[in-house]
């Protein structure tokens, strides 16, 4: 009685790990989410039973307990299982909630890393998170509205870090804007948007903190919400390599 936890990577289906694949390759069930590129399901053995759990807002295949139950009754019957998540299956996931649930009732877990979206897409769009000059901190957040009304953030300690790293913030960018510039953050700061990062449809909107906040611009998600004086690296780098072919 096994499931594997398993990081798919940030949406390139050439990133996800060797090990993962190993897996894969293996599995009699995959329970695998919305964000998951189908050609990582191929990878699967033909009867191997594929199950789509993917959520969206407002629209829910299978509900967090739903798929906790699913997961302990194909493992409970001798399925070797596969939980299939986007990125890193540990990062804002709820990966620690299905290794806790599985844990607590007998089943053996093993998590798989994968390419976490937020530093994933954020290199392939060539802003690095750090940078010896210009940034020397990170934090990463959820965009996703607080619990029960009760605002968990701590905006004036997050206006501090150097780069501010949003994940499902999308709906909520020109709140989010807003409050990171109650708290301090310089309004001129700048911002890139990375929608559906590492993919052929990858798209990237580049602007400041202040436009976010009174005019934010249309974004798709999924998207990669970043804030800081790194998203000038992206245009410096643009740049250089448009430099370098106009003088060949």
């Amino acid at each position: 009685m096994k499931v594997y936890i398993v990081g798919a990577g940030p949406g390139d289906p050439e990133l996800i790990t060797l090990k993962a694949l190993k897996v894969l390759s293996v599995a009699e069930v995959i329970i695998y989410d919305r964000l998951i590129d189908r050609e990582i399901l191929k990878y699967a053995p033909p009867s191997c039973q594929l199950i789509y759990a993917g959520k969206e807002r407002g629209k829910h295949n299978l509900s967090q307990e739903e798929i906790n139950r699913l997961m302990y009754s194909k493992a409970k019957a001798g399925y070797r299982v596969v939980r299939l998540k986007g990125g890193d299956p540990l990062l804002f996931g709820r990966g620690g909630e299905e290794i806790l649930y599985l844990a607590k009732r007998g089943i053996d877990v093993e998590v798989i890393p994968g390419v976490s979206s937020i530093n994933g897409v954020s290199a392939s769009a060539f802003i690095p998170l750090t940078h010896r000059d210009i940034s020397s901190s990170v934090v990463i957040i959820s965009g996703h509205p607080p619990i029960k009304r009760e605002e968990r953030i701590d905006w004036k300690g997050v206006a501090r870090i150097d780069t501010v790293v949003i994940l499902m913030g999308v709906g909520r960018r020109q709140y989010i804007a807003k409050k990171l510039i109650e708290a301090g953050k310089d309004p001129s700061e700048p911002v890139a948007f990375i929608e559906k990062g590492t993919t052929d449809s990858e798209r990237i909107t580049v602007t400041t903190l202040q436009e976010v906040a009174e005019n934010p611009p249309h974004i798709e998600p999924p998207a990669l919400f970043v804030v800081g004086k790194v998203v000038r690296i992206r245009e410096e780098v643009l740049d250089a390599l448009l430099s370098h072919v106009c003088k060949s």
